[in-house]
């Protein structure tokens, strides 16, 4: 009798236990459902404005960019519509300058293709590179402070900066550092004037400070720098975007400094990340402290990418509340991957991925990092805590699962379940001082659940 006893209460404990999980669980993904469902769409007027009908000639060699950009002014003017891209090739000598209350629709069969010359991408614009406030060359695309603004349609957006910004990636060091030095030690932002005779080159497509931003369906492609660039940024949709581009810091997505936001459905060919989320770096970014939060990251294909889904480095400003589910990565270097280091401060939590499905990770599939590169000597740890992470397959990988906290700043209270990798070279590496819950973990035919 005692004995059946003990047996009762055993299972009654673990069915509790698990009942509790599940509906924690529940609950988490509850709130991505609240989220998608908050984000506010643009939406438009019922009236259009036709680029040819302004001058553009789309013959590739025409430059359509005033007929462009007068069309978006009218449209903005008259109180919002939608400006129509036809087939054909538009050579834009200079960056758009979007309005609110504007939708750039790109037929199918067109393209924007742009001079990519740094001379056209002048004058300089209020922007954020690689998480510091400056003043540089216009982003090719570029929206400040607009509300209600969408690209959509089936053409394509051309960069063509292979042989203009791309090679300054060699030259750009001296700069980058003193930019860095002028974040850290709080250098005034009209004071950080960069530009004609630097070499940082600007992000592709920027939306700065702007609230309800969609793009959807479009192609882009040839990127000078981070392609997709949204900071300060809320209520935001990127919906089934074809975005190739393979140079390093080729980030398709970046989402910095934003809230409330969705990717879902996009295809993503990359030199660096597909999707990041980031917040600012070191002193300027923890002054500033505005958080990445409430984004949604979900049933999208990576095929090359340099790494997959990752949130850092530039995350002084912390991140939360991120939930990425039912996502494809074909191949890459880190895949499901929170990088930071001492510099940055900060804090990631509150972070919930699933059901994802992984090819080859050549480094590792799960990596938590605190010692990423270009640490300049502070002393800053940032702090990880409460994820979940279940439901991830991977044929080959460098490592399965990875995780390096700081000592003095544990990484805590992570969960990872049901994960199956075919092949590792090193399966597990898990500091001791780091907090991490595996259960039903298969590596290499082992269970390493603890």
């Amino acid at each position: 009798m005692k004995i059946y006893f003990v047996k009762k209460t055993s299972l009654l404990i673990l069915w509790i236990i698990f009942s509790s999980v599940h509906i924690a669980t529940a609950q988490r993904w509850e709130k991505a459902q609240e989220i998608i469902e908050s984000i506010q769409e643009p939406t438009f007027p019922n009236r259009s404005f036709n680029v040819r009908d302004l001058g553009a000639v789309g013959d590739g060699k025409h430059n359509d960019l005033p007929a462009i950009q007068g069309a978006i002014n009218i449209c903005n003017q008259v109180g919002g519509g939608r400006v129509v891209v036809p087939n054909g090739v538009y050579w834009l000598e200079g960056p758009i300058h979007f309005k609110s209350n504007v939708n750039l629709y790109l037929s199918e069969g067109s393209t924007i293709r742009f001079s990519a010359e740094p001379a056209d991408f002048l004058p300089l614009v209020f922007t954020r590179w690689e998480g510091t406030e400056l003043f540089n060359y216009s982003p090719f695309i570029y929206a400040n402070n607009c509300t209600n603004i969408a690209i959509t349609g089936a053409g394509t957006i051309d960069g063509n900066a292979k042989d203009t910004f791309a090679p300054w990636l060699e030259k750009q060091t001296t700069d980058q550092n003193n930019l860095r030095d002028m974040g850290d030690k709080g250098v005034p932002i009209e004071q950080r004037v960069f530009g004609e005779g630097h070499w940082l080159r600007p992000s592709f497509i920027q939306f700065i400070n702007c609230h309800r931003v969609k793009m959807e369906g479009v192609k882009v492609i040839e990127s000078p720098f981070w392609i997709i660039h949204q900071v300060y940024s809320s209520h935001i949709i990127m919906r089934n975007l074809h975005i190739e581009s393979f140079r390093l810091n080729n980030d398709g997505i970046d989402l910095d400094s934003c809230t409330d936001a969705l990717v879902e459905g996009c295809t993503f060919s990359t030199g660096d990340d597909a999707v990041v989320i980031k917040s600012g770096r070191d002193y300027e970014g923890r002054q500033l402290a505005r958080p990445s939060e409430n984004i949604v990251i979900r049933n999208n294909t990576c095929l090359e990418v340099h790494n997959g889904i990752a949130i850092g480095s530039e995350m002084s400003g912390s991140v939360r509340n991120v939930f990425i589910e039912n996502n494809t990565i074909k191949s890459g270097r880190h895949l499901i991957y929170f990088k930071s280091n001492l510099d940055r401060g900060g804090m990631i939590e509150n972070v919930s991925v699933r059901n994802i499905e992984v090819g080859q990770a050549t480094k590792a599939l799960i990596y938590f990092q605190t010692d990423y590169h270009s640490f300049r000597g502070g002393h800053f740890p940032p702090t990880f805590r409460n994820f979940r992470i279940e439901n991830v397959t991977c044929e080959e990988t460098g490592y399965g699962i990875r995780v390096q906290g700081h000592i003095e700043s544990p990484i805590t209270d992570v969960q990872i379940k049901n994960v199956t990798i075919e092949k590792a070279q090193t399966p597990v590496k898990i500091h001791e001082h780091d907090q991490v819950l595996l259960e039903n973990v298969t590596i290499n035919g082992k269970d390493y659940s603890n």
